[in-house]
């Protein structure tokens, strides 16, 4: 099958998203009909509680689960009824993953980490300001060769991220990318996914239950038990948001 690619504007799209999962006999909704926009170059954040569906909506997002029912697009494919090596294509060219517990190899290097990510993903496209260029703009110049454990855990979440962009994906989807650092490191790590955001023009998505994170993005998504409460809306963070946190 033919992977069709439509450019809409958008770079992602959900239609009436829903994701049940088993539990015994008992079905539990985890996203219930999420129709979600995110423009091209656009910089959004995700919050609610725990357990309210926010990473699974992640996951969805990314093509690493499948919807029990709606569509995901990305940059106008429909990635709900791919096969799972189609679905895999589309995120390997399309999508880059930045983890809260880092996921980097211990043995290798920060450039080694790198290099396999290009191997993996096996387009072997490096985006054109070069990985030395993504280095210094991550504050990681010299830290080139070190290995993780060498490094503090900012510099691995920003290795990490070089890692996601190092193969030029439209879009960056990050799942609490802040939750293991200290408040320095955090703002640190923000402020380099905000400069990627501009320089780069690539759409992000993080999700936190974080207030100070979430004010980084041009515009904060509610979520509670499984829904999207303002899928629309636009604004800096509200001391009232306080009481889901």
């Amino acid at each position: 099958m033919e992977i069709m690619e439509v450019s809409l504007g958008n770079a992602i799209e959900t239609v009436n998203l829903n994701m049940t999962y088993r539990s015994g006999k008992v079905d539990v909704p985890a996203v219930q009909d999420v129709n979600l926009t995110v423009k091209n170059g656009e910089f959004i954040a995700i919050m609610g509680p725990s357990g309210c569906g926010k990473t699974t909506l992640l996951h969805l997002l990314g093509g690493l689960l499948q919807p029990t029912g709606g569509k995901v697009l990305i940059d106008g494919i429909d990635i709900s009824g791919l096969a799972d090596g189609e679905r895999t294509t589309v995120r390997r060219k399309k999508i880059g993953y930045v983890f809260q517990r880092f996921n980097l190899l211990p043995t290798l290097t920060a450039r080694g980490n790198i290099e396999l990510a290009k191997k993996i993903h096996g387009n072997g496209i490096e985006h054109p300001i070069g990985a030395g260029k993504i280095f210094e703009m991550l504050g990681l110049s010299g830290k080139e060769n070190s290995r993780p454990l060498e490094l503090s855990g900012g510099e691995q979440q920003r290795v990490a991220i070089a890692r996601a962009v190092i193969n030029k994906p439209s879009i960056i989807l990050a799942d609490e990318p802040t939750g293991s650092l200290d408040s320095r490191n955090s703002r640190t790590v923000l402020e380099m996914l905000r400069n990627l955001n501009e320089t780069l023009g690539q759409s992000i998505v993080i999700i936190t239950h974080d207030a100070d994170a979430a004010s980084t993005a041009d515009r904060v998504i509610e979520m509670k038990d499984g829904r999207i409460l303002n899928p629309k809306s636009q604004f800096s963070f509200k001391p009232e948001l306080e009481r889901f946190y």
